[in-house]
């Protein structure tokens, strides 16, 4: 399928960044928040509040890539929800990137040697 391993890499350029920025928000920012009350006041409680709004914006371009790579590849309706809903929850996105870079290097795999 042509422009499939674009596809793949701008999806897991996005669900590495979305990830990483989620992981660092909840395992840090978290509990920084309610150890400090944070409220937005200050540098710390400015750069938290900026924090998820980068991640809100992130992840918008996540489900782009997302469904990009989804409609791409012809997932279900259950399987395009659970990859994009996967950059909501901590980690997650992580774990849906090894599952959507296995399925389409196995389908590249499929249709070279179909070809070849």
């Amino acid at each position: 399928m042509k422009g499939l391993s674009g596809a793949l890499l701008r999806y897991r350029i996005m669900a590495w960044v979305t990830g990483v920025l989620l992981a660092v928000m909840c395992v840090f920012g978290l509990p920084a928040k309610y150890a400090f009350d944070l409220t937005g006041d200050g540098v710390i409680g400015t750069l938290y509040s900026v924090g998820w709004v980068a991640h809100g914006w992130l992840y918008i371009i996540y489900v782009a890539t997302g469904l990009d790579i989804c409609f791409r590849m012809r997932y279900s309706v259950l399987r395009t929800l659970a990859i994009l809903l996967a950059g909501t929850i901590p980690f997650a996105s992580f774990f849906a990137d090894h599952y959507v870079a296995k399925s389409v290097h196995a389908r590249e795999a499929g249709m070279a040697a179909a070809t070849g």
